[in-house]
């Protein structure tokens, strides 16, 4: 489990399709979980200024090559006794989604991004959302698309400040909502499959 907060922003300086070797101060271990721009990936190696992370087939069929390129947002999974500060991010990318349009403020820039219609439903208006590992908080949604308010720290500290219009971004939606959403469908499959005898069957049973 990660919270969202980015502790570094390494450099990958290798892919080697299932390996990418990451330049990097945190002192990792073989077998950590780390989240390199929002995907939790597993420590194969440890070399002498970073590590190796193994990427399996599926995160590349999901997540595209320019987000495994070039410097990266990095978090080590939360540990025990560790300060909770952002929100529960599992590190498992839902959905990619597309920066369509930036307004720069006075003290905070809008960011526009586009996102597939169904994935709309996860994405709730005030909650939390994960933008390449970063927790962040939306501030609108509309039928294809959210508003994020960036801060000027969070700017100036992550890559963000580097996105233009069309950068791809990694996105992980609210956890919590995915869960309710699952749980309403199941709900109601089992109701729409249900017959007249089940239904006599379990009035029986009283």
């Amino acid at each position: 489990m990660f919270t969202g907060l980015i502790r570094e922003i390494g450099t990958i300086i290798d892919d080697n399709k299932h390996l990418l070797t990451i330049n990097s101060t945190i002192k990792a271990k073989i077998g950590d979980s780390i989240a390199v721009n929002g995907v939790c990936l597993t420590v194969k190696e440890i070399i002498n200024d970073g590590f190796k992370v193994e990427v399996a087939d599926e995160t590349r069929r999901i997540v595209p090559n320019e987000k495994f390129q070039g410097r990266v947002h990095l978090e080590p999974a939360m540990q025990m006794g560790d300060r909770f500060e952002g929100h529960i991010v599992q590190g498992h990318i839902d959905t990619i989604g597309t920066i369509k349009d930036i307004k720069r403020g006075e003290n905070a820039t809008e960011f526009f991004i586009f996102v597939e219609p169904s994935q709309i439903t996860y994405l709730i208006p005030k909650g939390s959302v994960t933008i390449d590992g970063i927790s962040l908080t939306i501030n609108e949604v509309g039928l294809d698309w959210f508003r994020l308010t960036i801060i000027p720290h969070t700017l100036e500290n992550t890559l963000f400040k580097t996105y233009s219009i069309g950068t791809k971004v990694n996105i992980e939606t609210d956890l919590f909502a995915r869960y309710i959403e699952h749980i309403l469908q199941h709900h109601q499959k089992v109701k729409k499959q249900m017959s007249w005898s089940d239904i006599d069957a379990i009035s029986m049973s009283f």
